[in-house]
């Protein structure tokens, strides 16, 4: 995986909805370039469907999605894959498909019609499967795995995309803790050594704190608060937007707040 250069990534006044049910409205978002951005919400109030409308899953009800000062969805689907990948939620493999060849089907941008599989695109492949440790699961069929090496397998497949621009829908789901670690761990050597542009969707919050250098805090499809998590988070914004009570200390790994739910007791 080699440097990518930056770019950029926006939401100007979109209104997001499923069959005229609104679930964001008026939600102007700029994502900093080359930086890891993490979106938090409580459950059902809007950050995966921000993320879809970013990827071009969702076309907004009005505003735009503006991929490099372009509106996204003025864009050839090809041109837009170069730029920007996606790790979906709960995404499905096809029937009997091998590891090897769903990682592979990340090169799709890169490839002309007719053109033979290259040396570059094997490597690409390789070097994803490596990172996210299924290399030695490269023949066996997707479907055969458990749900923390799938995940892996879809994260190894958005890797070998080689876009400077990753969004990430829950990428932790169905992994252990010390799989998450490594996971986000990776997504943050991606970032802080190669450059690329990050947006995740994360549920545990000290994960997002210790992670994000740009923190989306989402309550009822609006955005309460942007920043680095270390200006923005702190016990009354925990408790106003999770209706949680809780104790936040530093954290003395990161130097990033560290939140203690208090609980009834």
């Amino acid at each position: 995986m080699t440097s990518k250069s930056a770019i950029s990534l926006a939401t100007e006044s979109v209104t997001l909805s499923y069959d005229q049910n609104v679930i964001a409205e008026d939600l102007s978002v700029h994502i900093p370039e080359g930086k890891f951005s993490v979106i938090v919400s409580p459950n059902g109030c809007g950050k995966s469907t921000l993320l879809r409308a970013m990827s071009r899953l969702l076309a907004p009800q009005s505003g735009r999605v503006l991929l490099n000062g372009e509106d996204i969805h003025d864009l050839a689907t090809r041109e837009v894959a170069k730029k920007l990948g996606l790790l979906p939620q709960s995404a499905i493999a096809p029937d009997g498909i091998k590891v090897v060849d769903l990682v592979s089907r990340g090169r799709f941008p890169h490839q002309k019609w007719f053109q033979p599989w290259r040396e570059e695109d094997q490597n690409a492949v390789n070097a994803a499967m490596k990172s996210t440790n299924v290399e030695e699961f490269a023949f066996h069929n997707v479907d055969q795995l458990s749900g923390g090496q799938r995940q892996r397998v879809w994260v190894a497949m958005a890797l070998a995309q080689q876009t400077p621009l990753l969004l990430l829908d829950e990428p932790t789901t169905y992994l252990d803790i010390a799989h998450q670690i490594e996971l986000l761990d990776l997504f943050q050597d991606l970032n802080r050594q190669q450059g690329h542009t990050l947006v995740a969707v994360l549920h545990d919050l000290n994960h997002a704190c210790r992670y994000a250098d740009n923190l989306i805090v989402m309550k009822a499809g609006q955005i309460i608060a942007t920043g680095t998590p270390n200006d923005i988070v702190n016990e009354e914004l925990i408790e106003s937007v999770f209706g949680l009570p809780c104790l936040i200390i530093n954290d003395p790994i990161s130097n990033t707040p560290l939140i203690i739910p208090k609980g009834r007791k």
